[in-house]
């Protein structure tokens, strides 16, 4: 038992979705309670739900503040508001109480975490629709999204993306040398953060061999703006095998183009036990990606290596450890 440790707070995400049980098996297994101190920012009903459909020896303990969360194996310390009225868990069934209920948990690990009484904030799977019928879609972060770029993790592929969800061809129109510049510079001061001393950066192009006109007025204006701030970068490198290249060990993240680019090379490599963060929001926040999976709610087979991974990751980062392989 140890109180050095940095807490990682963990919103157990839908609760009439999977979320509390992969958070319940996550806890359950090796690695979490040794490298920090968990907390649950949630319900003390749902993981309860969650640990009894896991199938899991754990029992949990209520605490009233952050500061009160140990490490110890067996134990779930929980934070409850009492946001949640258990009688509101529907399991497999999206509904507003449990979305307001969730909005409420991932603000108040937020709020922990730029207060600095938590290291990281972790997310287990949210339900877009129940978040939009207690118009708690804007919880993340607030409304603002400039510099904040989704950043997959899968090993050594890390892979963070310019663009997220827009159609192709608006990439192709919106892409600028000042939007690739600075990608390149958030991530190269993100990573220090991280404890990657001297970050090596590698850039995708956008058309086959990196050739194109994305490539000769953005992308490489882009590239060669961060080479005179004294940052580590590469590119742009063709497509086809940038990926590979990391994998490999020869660069510590890839800057993709757009969604599609970075997805399926990281959902290709290893899609078992990859994780999300937002590189650039306010404070260190982790996500799995995979979704509620309403269709087997309840049945204990939904598997916790993307939740386990993203623990694994929030404490390693938030104590600047580098990322975990």
């Amino acid at each position: 038992m140890s109180t050095e440790k940095t807490i990682i707070a963990i919103t157990p995400g839908d609760p009439c979705g999977v979320g509390p049980e992969v958070v319940a098996k996550a806890l359950a297994a090796d690695g979490p309670h040794e490298v920090c101190r968990p907390l649950i920012v949630g319900s003390v009903a749902a993981m309860q739900q969650g640990i009894d459909v896991a199938g899991v020896n754990l029992s949990i303990r209520q605490v009233t503040k952050a500061e009160d969360a140990i490490s110890e194996r067996g134990v779930i310390d929980v934070l409850d508001s009492g946001a949640l009225d258990p009688n509101d868990i529907q399991p497999g069934v999206a509904n507003k109480a449990c979305g307001l209920a969730n909005g409420q948990w991932i603000a108040e690990a937020g709020d922990l975490a730029i207060a600095g009484k938590v290291g990281a904030s972790v997310m287990a799977p949210v339900n877009g629709e129940a978040l939009m019928m207690a118009k708690a879609g804007g919880s993340l972060f607030g409304s603002d999204p400039s510099e904040r770029y989704l950043t997959l993790l899968s090993g050594k592929l890390r892979i963070v993306h310019i663009f997220d969800h827009i159609m192709l061809e608006d990439v192709c129109r919106k892409l600028t040398a000042d939007l690739v510049s600075s990608a390149i510079r958030k991530t190269h001061e993100t990573l220090k953060t991280f404890g990657i001393a001297s970050p090596r950066i590698a850039v995708a192009g956008l058309n086959p061999h990196a050739h194109g006109p994305q490539e000769t007025n953005a992308i490489i204006p882009g590239v060669e703006t961060a080479k005179q701030e004294d940052i580590d970068v590469t590119g742009p490198i063709a497509p086809d095998t940038v990926f590979r290249h990391c994998i490999d060990g020869q660069y510590d993240v890839v800057v993709a183009m757009f969604h599609d680019q970075g997805h399926i090379a990281v959902k290709t490599w290893g899609f078992v036990g990859n994780c999300a963060l937002f590189l650039g929001a306010p404070y260190l926040f982790l996500s799995v990606g995979h979704g509620t999976a309403f269709d087997i709610v309840g049945k204990g087979i939904a598997s916790h290596e993307m939740m386990h991974s993203s623990i694994m990751q929030a404490a390693s980062l938030a104590e600047g450890r580098g990322f975990v392989n």
